[in-house]
């Protein structure tokens, strides 16, 4: 035992000792934070405005222009969509692991400009896209051509390998421009994803309002060439700032350290585990880790044989295993549990990101047929901005949560924020489910009032127009928007502080990961009650005149999911346990330190 001290000893003089000489060869790095800011920030308000400008009102333009039914173009934007958030995984990778982030948004943001601008001449150009069609039977109309079809995927195609490269990268390659070592440069880190939440949010205002406008109401070719052409000024905003930007270079990626660990307890998945796991297990930390020390965990002990050391292994003279996919070290089994841990909240996620999908796709076309005059004038509301409330109602409420709500709750729970994370995402998970709950009556009212009274002198080319204020749809609008204040929000800073620190970007990446599961997995659902309620008796739940459907079914159907997500959820939150800087005391930490200690004397 004494001969093991000293040789840990040795290990960690030696570790300490090339920290020191590594700490004197690193060049200084001239942080240029708020210089920066102009050129990130006004790349990501355009980025959005370009990209939201464009997807906001895809569905009303593949119905109308495309000629596509609103099931086969729902089914598109939601594999498009999937698609586009699995991909952010691939762009973590890629960047984290060859090309830095700064390459990484380069590229993506070329790749966004081309797949806006093809969009954009599939409008302006006939021959790309099919003829007008008058009849209010779209099945009576001509559908878009193999090769028309073909060049809008490519566009498609495009703002995926774009998407892919952005969204993991936009957040931590604006955070790399300040010092995380100063307090100047915590604020500014502070500052930067509150103006980010700031942008995304206008640029989402503007979309659903003036650009969806233009989209509807003046010009297709105008309203999508809009958006390409924000994206364009992002372009140039971006590439002007480069000789200012601080440049992180990728240093591997992260997921292959939690590999080997999956890889290495299924080699070693016939030994016995240790009694004494603290003890026994090889423990070993490289010199250079950001990574915090994370204490020992009793959940999924399967793991732990990634930590046994049997005769075959070999250790260097620094204390590593020579060999990290036979050895592993018991701090990469506990960032391994990190991950492993999060995938069960993470599957809740799927099913609330699927009640939020129908408040953003099909109250689009909920409120196609329902009333959308403003007061007694002739102006109409377009379809795709009633999402603006749910927009609204996120960022109205955001202050007041933040400045009054969980100031009270703090004093109450003497938790810093107010309530935890968790707690936050289980009230949008049961907001959603109110939601959902609220959609069904609404519609239920607005195909009622179809038939017992009529919008007089109001037209759509799907079928009768409620005399049902589309303003009705507000509420369920909201409570969507509340639920996202809650559970989007605290999905990110979840996935954030509960990953190990080099797994930043693929924490990032999970909340889009969710998505796209949600994407698929609604696609699966509307495909399913489609086919299913075809032939039935009842009808069709989801055809093109909503009149002669049961939406309020379907919305039932996602109400009931909820409900049964919401127990799932609260199960999983219960049994979770948190990453220990974030919900162990600092004195608690220090005993433990203490009691492992007394283990190696």
């Amino acid at each position: 035992m004494n001969n093991n001290i000293e040789a840990m000893e040795n290990n960690e003089k030696r570790a300490s000792s090339i920290r020191d000489a590594d700490s004197e060869k690193e060049p200084q790095i001239n942080y240029r934070g708020v210089k920066a800011m102009p050129f990130i920030i006004g790349n990501e308000t355009f980025e959005k405005l370009g990209a939201i400008g464009t997807l906001s009102n895809l569905l009303v333009y593949l119905t109308t222009v495309f000629n596509l039914k609103h099931i086969t173009a729902t089914t598109l934007i939601n594999v498009f969509n999937g698609t586009t958030n699995f991909a952010t995984l691939l762009g973590a990778f890629l960047s984290d692991t060859y090309f830095g982030r700064y390459k990484t948004l380069g590229f993506a943001s070329i790749m966004s400009f081309l797949g806006l601008f093809v969009i954009a001449l599939t409008a302006v150009f006939k021959n790309l896209h099919p003829p007008h069609c008058e009849s209010k039977d779209i099945s009576n109309c001509i559908g878009p051509t193999g090769w028309q079809m073909a060049f809008l995927l490519s566009g498609f195609g495009l703002l995926i390998i774009g998407a892919a490269g952005i969204r993991p990268c936009n957040l931590a390659f604006g955070a790399d421009q300040f010092n995380p070592n100063t307090e100047s440069g915590k604020r500014g880190i502070n500052s930067f994803f509150n103006w980010y939440f700031f942008t995304l949010t206008f640029a989402q205002m503007v979309s659903v309002t003036l650009v969806v406008y233009v989209q509807s109401d003046v010009s297709w070719s105008i309203g999508l060439a809009i958006p390409a052409i924000f994206m364009l000024i992002s372009c140039f905003l971006f590439f002007g700032g480069t000789k200012i930007y601080v440049k992180v270079k990728p240093e591997g990626s992260p997921l292959t350290s939690v590999v080997q660990v999956l890889v290495v307890s299924i080699k070693k998945r016939r030994l016995k585990l240790p009694e004494q796991p603290l003890k026994s297990l090889f423990s070993y930390t490289p010199p250079k880790s950001i990574n915090s020390k994370l204490s020992y965990t009793h959940q999924f002990r399967f793991l732990d044989k990634a930590a046994i050391v049997t005769p075959e292994d070999q250790i260097k003279s620094d204390g590593s295993a020579a060999n990290q996919w036979n050895l592993c070290s018991l701090q990469q089994v506990e960032e391994a549990k990190c991950v492993v841990r999060v995938i069960p909240i993470w599957a809740a996620a799927i099913v609330y990101h699927v009640g939020i999908i129908q408040q953003q796709q099909f109250v689009v076309f909920q409120a196609l047929q329902s009333n959308r005059h403003l007061g007694n004038s002739n102006f109409q509301i377009p379809a795709a901005t009633y999402t603006i409330f749910s927009m609204l109602s996120l960022t109205l409420w955001l202050p007041i949560y933040d400045r009054i709500i969980v100031p009270l709750l703090r004093r109450l729970t003497g938790k810093e924020g107010g309530i935890t994370i968790l707690q936050r995402m289980g009230i949008g998970i049961f907001l959603i489910v109110l939601s959902s709950l609220v959609s069904a009556f609404i519609e239920e009212r607005r195909r009622k009032l179809v038939f017992t009274n009529p919008a007089v002198g109001v037209h759509s080319e799907r079928g009768l127009v409620s005399s049902m204020s589309a303003l009705w749809l507000v509420p369920q609008l909201c409570l969507a928007g509340l639920a996202e204040a809650f559970c989007a929000i605290g999905q990110v800073e979840f996935y954030y502080k509960q990953f190990p620190e080099n797994m930043r970007s693929i924490a990032g990446s999970f909340f889009f990961l969710g998505m796209a599961a949600s994407s698929y997995l609604n696609s699966f659902l509307i495909s399913i009650v489609h086919h299913t309620t075809e032939k039935a008796k009842t009808g069709n739940w989801l055809p093109e005149d909503l009149n002669k459907g049961k939406l309020d079914y379907f919305y039932f159907l996602i109400t009931a999911l909820g409900i049964l997500n919401v127990v799932y959820f609260i199960i999983c939150a219960r049994w979770y346990k948190y990453k220990g800087n974030d919900e162990t005391s600092s004195v608690g930490l220090e005993m433990e330190r203490q009691n492992v200690e007394k283990h190696f004397v």
